[in-house]
């Protein structure tokens, strides 16, 4: 099943401290001040990307895990940040995502 930003809000707002805000005018969640993740302005991104904080290392496992879910542009190489596909990722894996994310923005 598709997600879209009613899904990340779902489950991002289940995280500790996750909250609901914008970024760029997108819709996107904070844990305190700190981005996790936002639905995706620039124009180098697919349409439906969300774009979520995660380590570099992990971006590049997650992108070469499943690639047709996961993926970067060159707008955003130098950001910790990995795009993913809405549209083609799972309720599960976008949980697991989104709390790998928030351990994330909790250390940094």
């Amino acid at each position: 099943m598709a997600c879209d930003f009613q899904t990340v809000r779902k489950l991002g707002l289940q995280l500790e401290g996750v909250v609901e805000s914008t970024t760029y005018g997108a819709p996107a969640l904070k844990f305190g001040r700190k981005l996790l993740a936002c639905m995706t302005t620039h124009r180098s991104a697919e349409p439906g990307t969300l774009a979520v904080r995660v380590g570099f290392v992990e971006r590049d496992e997650l992108i070469a895990e499943a690639p047709a879910i996961y993926y970067v542009k060159p707008h955003y190489l130098n950001y910790p940040v990995v795009l993913v596909r809405l549209a083609r990722v799972s309720e599960e894996a976008l949980g697991d995502l989104l709390r790998m994310g928030w351990r994330f923005v909790k250390r940094h």
